[in-house]
């Protein structure tokens, strides 16, 4: 009898915490988390190809013209997430359709169309509803291109039911200093407040349980609880309507951080519920910021409105946001290529092998330049020589470089699992291993089409969207 009590109670311990944990989130954001510095867990010693997952075409609307967008593109990370035994994966495509897919093989669980082409990536994120366990998609998309800018009714940013896809809530997206109104970037949770900077030059915290949305119309929209501006009224006069924010803001300490389009690193305080850092550095940035170990920032730098180089910044955000703050700067090349969209610097995400670093490897980060190459340096050591920062006003330390290898021309972010090191971008897909001698070994190369979305590594495969209108599953067959 009294066997058969423990059991009992030994099998609702168990049921309970199932319950609890219905779902195990993988990659519930991108670059893995708030710190934006993780990438997965194991990584493949190959590229097979082990299925494709076909993700279709449609029409978007670029500087005035109708243009067919296929497959995949920037940042496109792919999210993971376990249900009991099963992987699943959510992506969102250039074709307009957010997707549910067995990880396992490829095959399509559901699909909702947004508005637009879906460029960046989502956010899961797991939150208690009449005392069960549910699981949100937070994702964003282009703006609906039947309508002007102006149009009042655009809603861009979406939440979806992750088990069916059913729509749960709309965030409307208005028009203001900045030319654009579409959503790229990946929302951050904080205490049940998701925090996110749109492309109309605003941040945004707004409240996404649908429980507490109001009804408007056919759908749902959840409460606004503040917004701030993304730029200074001197950006417009620099960038003009250039203002957009497309980055995924970090968590660090007490301060969530943007980059900003506008040409700022800005530090919103969560306890001030206010902007209180701000590093101006005067030029375009797309990538996100990155969480070191050590408590810094890598932030990456386009060549737009600078009159020197693009690249790479370790900030430190504990000192003030001047030139004492910067732990050092990494130039990358330019490209004058006729007709390049981008004239240099680093378009995409730094990387950190904080996460999964074995211990005899040194604290490295990665970074692929707009000139064609993949740059391996050291975090923790500089060169005795100074160089000039992207407004050639101050003099920066420079950090060691350990490693240069030729990738061709990305805007992707690399990923660092283990020794391993993935680098993918228009020439292919590289895997790299970095030796205990510090050396760089190239294991494979396998060309995919073009590539811009950032991969993620899970149990020895690799999930990665391309612009030839496929999602891969690459890997050891």
């Amino acid at each position: 009898m009294l066997k058969s009590a423990f059991i009992l109670v030994f099998l609702s311990i168990t049921v309970s915490i199932c319950a609890q944990q219905r779902q195990v989130l993988i990659n519930p954001t991108y670059l893995g988390g708030e710190k934006r510095n993780y990438y997965g867990n194991i990584a493949p010693e190959r590229l097979d190809v082990l299925w494709k997952c076909h993700l279709g075409e449609a029409s978007t609307r670029v500087s005035g013209k109708e243009r067919i967008w296929k497959g995949s593109g920037w940042t496109g990370q792919t999210l993971l997430y376990r249900e009991g035994n099963q992987l699943w994966l959510i992506h969102g495509g250039l074709d307009h359709h957010l997707r549910k897919i067995d990880a396992e093989n490829g095959e399509v669980a559901w699909t909702y169309r947004f508005p637009d082409a879906i460029k960046g990536t989502g956010t899961l994120w797991n939150y208690q509803s009449g005392g069960e366990d549910k699981l949100m998609i937070i994702q964003g998309s282009r703006r609906d291109t039947r309508y002007s800018t102006w149009y009042t009714q655009n809603f861009p940013l979406r939440a979806l039911d992750a088990e069916n896809g059913t729509e749960l809530w709309r965030y409307p997206v208005l028009r203001g200093s900045s030319y654009s109104v579409d959503v790229d970037a990946s929302a951050l949770i904080c205490d049940e407040h998701a925090y996110i900077g749109l492309e109309s030059g605003i941040g945004v915290v707004f409240d996404p349980h649908p429980d507490r949305t109001e009804v408007c119309g056919n759908f749902r929209v959840p409460a606004t609880l503040q917004q701030f501006r993304l730029y200074h009224e001197r950006d417009r006069e620099r960038q003009g309507q250039n203002l957009v924010t497309e980055s995924s803001p970090a968590l660090l300490g007490d301060r969530i951080y943007f980059t900003a389009g506008s040409g700022h690193v800005f530090g919103y305080h969560l306890k001030k519920r206010s902007i209180d850092w701000d590093f101006f550095v005067g030029t375009d940035m797309d990538g996100s910021p990155v969480v070191t170990a050590d408590s810094c920032l890598l932030i990456s730098v386009e060549k737009e409105y600078n009159s020197g180089y693009g690249g790479v910044f370790k900030l430190d955000p504990a000192k003030a946001p001047d030139s004492a703050c910067v732990r050092w700067f990494f130039p990358t090349g330019n490209d004058n290529s006729a007709g390049a969209l981008w004239a240099g610097g680093v378009i995409g995400s730094p990387a950190v092998n904080d996460a999964t670093r074995p211990p005899w490897m040194p604290p490295l980060a990665g970074f692929i330049g707009i000139d064609g190459y993949f740059y391996l340096v050291r975090q923790d050591l500089c060169d005795t020589l100074s160089v000039l920062g992207p407004n050639e006003e101050h003099r920066y330390l420079k950090p060691k470089l350990a490693a240069k290898r030729w990738a061709g021309q990305s805007i992707s972010t690399p990923l660092f699992v283990g020794d391993k090191i993935i680098v993918a971008g228009y020439s292919g897909v590289l895997l790299f291993r970095y030796n205990p001698d510090h050396s760089l070994s190239l294991l494979e190369r396998r060309y995919i089409g073009d590539v811009e979305s950032t991969p993620f590594v899970y149990n020895k495969r690799i999930y990665i969207g391309s612009k030839d209108g496929y999602l891969y599953c690459l890997g050891e067959k």
